[in-house]
């Protein structure tokens, strides 16, 4: 198994505040935060919001490949010095760390004022794509469950079946799946297709 096979995508969600009279300068300073976000390995996309015209609220979405190089940004003396410059301007309200089920196929934000993002795939490929691995996985857990706990009752089993198969399915079936199956996701050729 590889690094990329354990590599989960982060996506950082952040609330900022500053005055509406100061939107000029939120946007340079978001963008050049951006800017030297992309400069950093692992680096995946950003993008930012704005409720409304006349808002005090920002939200900006950053995602990197894994974890690790989310904290290379996170903990860099660029990052510290651009932050450092929006002092007494922009307020930090609030932060989110999205790994799991919100972060699998990227569901549209509200309108974005700085670049597009692509849309989130159709419910129907994100129901196959989850069924995929859903039904082996349930399949081989009731045949061990079945074996194992035969005198357990159908709530027990159940239990313990669900408390073993919500985690592998957050955290690496699906991760596993959705990268191998990005391509159909967002209606792309197929990788052995583009080769060619």
């Amino acid at each position: 198994m590889t690094s990329d096979d354990t590599a989960v995508p982060v996506t950082i969600a952040i609330t900022r505040r500053a005055d509406p009279g100061h939107a000029r300068e939120m946007i340079a300073w978001m963008r050049a935060g951006t800017t030297l976000a992309e400069e950093f390995p692992g680096f995946l996309g950003a993008g930012w919001v704005r409720p409304g015209p006349g808002s005090t609220d920002w939200h900006m979405l950053y995602r990197f490949a894994d974890a690790a190089a989310l904290h290379d940004w996170e903990t860099s003396s660029q990052r510290q010095w651009w932050l450092s410059s929006a002092q007494g301007i922009v307020e930090h309200t609030r932060t989110e760390r999205r790994t799991g089920i919100e972060g699998w196929f990227d569901p549209p934000q509200e309108h974005s004022v700085e670049e597009a993002r692509p849309p989130a795939p159709p419910r129907w490929k994100q129901a196959v794509t989850i069924w995929l691995v859903f039904f082996p996985l349930s399949l081989l857990a009731n045949a061990v469950a079945g074996r194992l706990l035969t005198g357990a009752s159908l709530l027990s089993r159940t239990l313990i079946i669900t408390l073993c198969l919500t985690p592998l399915m957050t955290y690496v079936m699906l991760p596993w799946i959705t990268r191998r199956l990005e391509w159909w996701l967002h209606g792309r050729p197929a990788p052995w297709r583009r080769a060619r």
